[in-house]
């Protein structure tokens, strides 16, 4: 069974971090990148940072560069965002998910038709 749990989501002030987790399981986690994705209410998913963890190659939207870093634990098949200096505007519904890592993706990584598993999702509240 294919599972994608995302964990350590919560409530923050601005500013702040939290460190949200994905563990995979029940897929060959090499073959795959894993993309965060995020959702905020009234608003289209859209794609935050994505990770190759066979080569560490990694990708990020420009509103979180210099705050986000995706890491990849290849041993434990976990990745990580580590999100700092928090804004109330990352207030969402927080989502990994698996894309074949034979794509091009930095071209695709952004789409979330590309992938093939999610996750179900955890909040991450930002308090201004």
């Amino acid at each position: 069974e294919v599972r994608l749990v995302e964990s350590g989501g919560g409530l923050v002030q601005a500013g702040g971090s939290l460190r949200l987790s994905c563990a995979a399981s029940g897929f060959t986690f090499d073959d795959y990148a894993i993309g965060w994705f995020r959702q905020a209410p009234g608003k289209e998913r859209e794609g935050v940072s994505c990770i190759s963890p066979s080569d560490g190659t990694t990708y990020y939207v420009d509103s979180v560069k210099g705050r986000f870093t995706i890491s990849s634990d290849n041993a434990k098949h976990t990745v990580y965002l580590q999100m700092n200096s928090l804004k109330p505007e990352d207030t969402a519904v927080y989502y990994c998910a698996a894309v074949p890592r034979g794509l091009p993706l930095h071209k695709l990584w952004v789409l979330e038709s590309q992938y093939d598993y999610w996750g179900q999702g955890t909040q991450v509240t930002v308090s201004s």
